[in-house]
């Protein structure tokens, strides 16, 4: 008698049922076990070395709903970086291991760097920073609200050596020079005129505005007001760019380093950027030279330009003022 064997297709999964259980059943285990079992149970072949940081609780406001703006939430790092072991002996020195500190730092930093949406950007973040000690392999990064729900609420990732940008050192970064302009200077008939003497110097140019003349709206509260104030400002940052093509209104960090870096003249929308900042401006939006100045030091501009308008008490970036009726650039 003759037996027909089915021949197994190739590529299909041979397991037995039971198998087939224990490793989806693992699978989930691994899927909210702590950093740590993860990273064994990933690891890529050669022995490594794993640190780690547990239950690591900071205060800090984050989110991207308007509910978690002014206010502050737990946020719960887990982070384990695997490591390359040493070759030659420890001698029971720091300077040769990567110290804990490294890590509790990289998040200090990022959290300090300005506020943040989302836990994703924050743990990138995170973990790019960690990557770039030299010993660093792969950086396991849990973050999790503790605040927002009945239970930890989270994001976790795994990011290797390959997955770190490139690092701008400070010379790289673009010095630009920034300028107020008065609603009598973006009035102006000099105004273009300005603008090509400012666009021929060789720095990148970032142009500030205050509100307009019209009368802006007022609630009697004052996060509201401060809102209205900086779109008050942004529309007249739209103002200036309609009188020259040349001028794009930019509002996020990512926008002006990018135009900065391509020569293309910005308009400075502030709402986002003033709201993101860890250490925000002691500056009214009402007062939008003291608002430009503190911009200017944040970017580091090499110098700032007021024409018609007063200056600022006490600035940290060197200021010249000029009258509109006497600009001469």
């Amino acid at each position: 008698m003759l037996y027909a064997r089915e021949t197994p297709k190739v590529g299909c999964d041979q397991s037995t049922e039971p198998e087939k259980v224990r490793r989806m059943s693992s699978e989930i285990r691994l899927a909210f076990a702590h950093p740590s079992e993860r990273s064994e149970a990933t690891a890529p072949r050669g022995p490594l070395d794993r640190i780690s940081l547990r239950d690591h609780i900071v205060e800090v406001e984050i989110g991207a709903f308007q509910a978690e703006r002014g206010t502050t939430q737990r946020i719960c790092f887990n982070i384990v970086v695997e490591v390359r072991p040493l070759s030659d002996p420890i001698d029971d020195d720091v300077d040769r291991i990567l110290s804990y500190d490294r890590v509790t730092e990289a998040i200090a930093f990022e959290l300090a760097a300005e506020r943040l949406n989302l836990l994703e950007t924050l743990a990138d973040r995170v973990a790019e920073r960690i990557l770039h000690e030299p010993q660093a392999v792969r950086a396991f990064v849990r973050i999790e609200k503790l605040d927002r729900g009945p239970g930890a609420l989270g994001v976790e990732i795994v990011r290797g050596k390959d997955a770190v940008h490139h690092d701008v050192t400070e010379e790289e970064r673009p010095h630009p020079r920034l300028v107020f302009l008065s609603n009598a200077a973006i009035e102006s008939e000099n105004l273009t005129g300005w603008i090509d003497q400012l666009e021929n110097r060789q720095r990148p140019l970032i142009l500030c505005v205050g509100a307009s003349d019209l009368a802006v709206p007022q609630t009697g509260h004052a996060m509201t007001q401060r809102r209205i104030d900086l779109l008050a400002i942004e529309q007249n940052a739209w103002v200036l760019a309609a009188r020259d093509f040349r001028c794009v209104v930019v509002s996020t960090r990512t926008e002006l380093d990018w135009a900065m870096k391509n020569g293309q003249i910005c308009v400075w929308a502030p709402s986002k950027v003033v709201l993101d900042a860890v250490d925000g401006p002691s500056a009214a939006p009402s007062d939008a030279v003291a608002l430009a100045a503190w911009f200017a030091a944040t970017f580091e501009a090499s110098e700032m330009l007021v024409i018609g308008g007063d200056l600022p008490e006490a600035p940290k970036t060197p200021l010249r003022a000029v009258p509109v009726e006497q600009a001469q650039l």
